[in-house]
């Protein structure tokens, strides 16, 4: 009898990780693995997802598909307000409240481009760049970042007049 139990436990997690699972606004294959599939979520880095699995002590190859909802609500719980050192944090000592966050999602990508407006109403140097479509950070720009810098470049206008 043990023999036949087997056999449809594996088939039962073997339809578990063929499911899609969705954490945070994004889905995720089930056939994938916990510590790469974590970094499919915008906002979550190699190493952060790497203090996920250890923190929450989840091994890294076990497949996402086979996680129960437990241990998901636990990792979303984890991801949105994390417990761990503050260089793993994608947003150190935030401007309105001083603190250490962690953004993903949507939500990394609203408070990103809010901070591109300031710069540009401020009219900072990387807010002027920003603008101008030019490199920030100091990169020579008499070789590279050409592209599309006139508009029509290279297309030939027909002739209308016939």
């Amino acid at each position: 009898m043990e023999q036949e139990i087997q056999p449809k436990e594996k088939k039962a997690e073997a339809r578990s990780e063929d499911r899609v699972v969705r954490l945070l606004a994004k889905d995720i294959e089930g056939k994938m693995q916990i510590y790469p599939g974590l970094t499919k979520i915008k906002g979550v880095s190699w190493g952060f997802a790497n203090a996920v699995c250890k923190v929450l002590k989840l091994p890294k190859t076990k497949k996402i598909g086979s996680l129960t909802d437990e241990e998901l609500i636990k990792i979303t719980e984890f991801i949105k307000n994390p417990k761990i050192p503050s260089y793993l944090v994608n947003r150190k000592k935030d401007l309105k409240t001083g603190k250490d966050l962690h953004l993903v999602g949507s939500d990394l990508e609203l408070k990103k481009e809010f901070d591109i407006k300031k710069l540009k109403k401020i009219k900072s140097y990387k807010g002027v760049r920003h603008t101008v479509g030019l490199p920030l950070r100091g990169q020579r720009t008499k070789a590279h970042f050409r592209t599309n810098r006139r508009k029509g470049a290279g297309i030939k206008k027909k002739n209308k007049a016939k």
